[in-house]
């Protein structure tokens, strides 16, 4: 964590929805985020839980036959990208899908896709819904601190109709604490001047763990069906479950 003297210490009693992240802005600059974009693969190979999600959630249903798994606000594709691979690597018939509201992801998650694993759609969950789409694995990460109650209710009613028989939803973010963000803080901060330098991910990183839930407000904030696991480090994932049939 910064010490500065002259700054009011940070609270992380609640939510800080109120503080924007920068990279969210209309008139982000392109060069940041687009590094931004490329750096998020170093970030989640570490914080995301990824690996954790495939083993226990997506191998299962990929050894019984073919499936389809969705990413759901996927950024620059890190994520949907490291599933494909899994999944071609491990000898799976699969589709992958990576939705973004923002056309800046989608066409940098394409463009650094090289090997045309997934299938890149601008377009958010409802419309999905409205497609009528179906997967058995729907994903989504660091996304949940982004939104507001009704948008959260919303995500998660899509989900539920995104979700095939015997699938399941899981959705991972961050745990916000005095730890995850001292944390956070102290292990990014080496790396400010170099391998981060020209990005957003610092600077709203640590805005991204003050606008997220505890385990308490996230269990609070969700309907009946969902269960929040804590997960290390500093993770929650939020899950609805079907059965394998």
């Amino acid at each position: 964590m910064d010490a500065d003297p002259d700054r009011p210490p940070v609270d992380l009693r609640r939510r800080a929805l109120d503080l924007p992240e920068r990279m969210d802005a209309d008139d982000a600059d392109l060069e940041m985020l687009e590094r931004t974009y490329e750096r998020f693969r170093y970030v989640n190979a570490i914080l995301s839980g990824r690996g954790g999600v495939y083993r226990r959630e997506i191998a299962p249903r990929a050894r019984r036959g073919a499936i389809r798994v969705l990413d759901i606000g996927c950024g620059g594709g890190d994520i949907a990208r490291y599933v494909a691979r899994r999944l071609q690597r491990d000898g799976r018939r699969a589709e992958v899908v990576g939705a973004d509201i923002d056309p800046r992801a989608v066409r940098w998650a394409a463009d650094a896709d090289h090997e045309g694993l997934v299938q890149w759609r601008c377009l958010s969950s409802s419309d999905l819904v409205a497609e009528g789409e179906r997967f058995d694995v729907v994903l989504s990460n660091h996304v949940l601190h982004h939104l507001t109650a009704s948008q959260l209710g919303g995500l998660l009613d899509d989900s539920e109709r995104l979700t095939a028989p015997g699938g399941i939803a899981v959705h991972s973010d961050i745990a916000r604490s005095v730890t995850a963000y001292a944390l956070f803080g102290g292990l990014t901060l080496p790396l400010a001047g170099t391998l981060l330098k020209g990005s957003f991910i610092r600077e709203d990183g640590m805005l991204s763990i003050r606008r997220s839930y505890t385990a308490a407000e996230l269990t609070a904030a969700v309907p009946p069906g969902w269960r929040v696991q804590r997960r290390l480090p500093s993770r929650l994932m939020l899950v609805r479950a079907g059965h394998l049939v």
